[in-house]
């Protein structure tokens, strides 16, 4: 494995690339939102380490704003994001998107075929935040509620769950769903078995098996 970057508003952003770069496919992972990719990056990992043994590539970038990007996330829109998924596909040559949660509301722009896991709406992964937020202000002896943040959010930057959020991406968030894709998009439903959901557990874990068996999803659909 190996960090290469993309250029995206005037930023060089690093990705996370496995396996060869002339590899007939390669996958770009767009990765969950905010705490989500936290807990998911190890297994994501993993999977990629995986999908190198079957002589597929794959890059899990970093976003504007987030992990060790130098822009600022409070000045972060989903469209902002769209553009650097594009842009992070084409400097990789991706062929195929695999997106996560929260990277289904972004992972529309790139014109590639997209396997989803989970997809959410944004409104949801808003909600969550706010629920953190309200309930650590409540333990401080603060009281918040969703409407005072969403009028603080119109003036200045606002932390939910540790994250600098600024008024364009918490209505962005409040709205999106997921793009239809228009016969370019495969949901991966994995067959009943909850332990997928690795973005609801309270700490990052690192699961073999899911990512054993992600690469052999992601390896199924890309072939087909």
């Amino acid at each position: 494995m190996d960090h290469i970057t993309y250029q995206f508003s005037g930023c060089s952003e690093y990705c996370l690339r496995a396996g060869n770069p002339l590899s007939p496919r390669r996958i770009l992972f767009v990765p969950p939102l905010f705490d989500e990719m936290n807990r998911l990056r190890r297994t994501w990992v993993q999977a990629m380490r995986a999908l190198t043994a079957r002589n597929i590539a794959s890059a899990l970038p970093d976003l504007p704003g987030c992990n060790e990007s130098d822009a600022v996330l409070s000045e972060q829109d989903l469209t902002a994001w769209r553009g650097a998924i594009t842009a992070a596909a084409d400097s990789f040559a991706a062929t195929h998107l695999f997106s996560v949660r929260g990277g289904c509301l972004i992972d529309d722009a790139a014109h590639l075929p997209v396997m989803r896991l989970a997809p959410v709406a944004g409104a949801s992964i808003l909600k969550a935040m706010i629920r953190t937020r309200i309930a650590g202000d409540k333990e401080a002896g603060m009281i918040s509620s969703a409407e005072s943040l969403e009028r603080d959010v119109q003036n200045s930057p606002i932390l939910l769950a540790g994250h600098s959020i600024g008024a364009a991406l918490w209505h962005d968030l409040l709205d999106a769903v997921p793009a239809d894709l228009f016969g370019r998009g495969h949901e991966f439903i994995p067959d009943g078995d909850k332990s997928w959901a690795l973005w609801r557990r309270a700490e990052p874990q690192y699961d073999p098996e899911i990512a054993s068996a992600l690469a052999h999803e992601i390896d199924c659909w890309s072939a087909a």
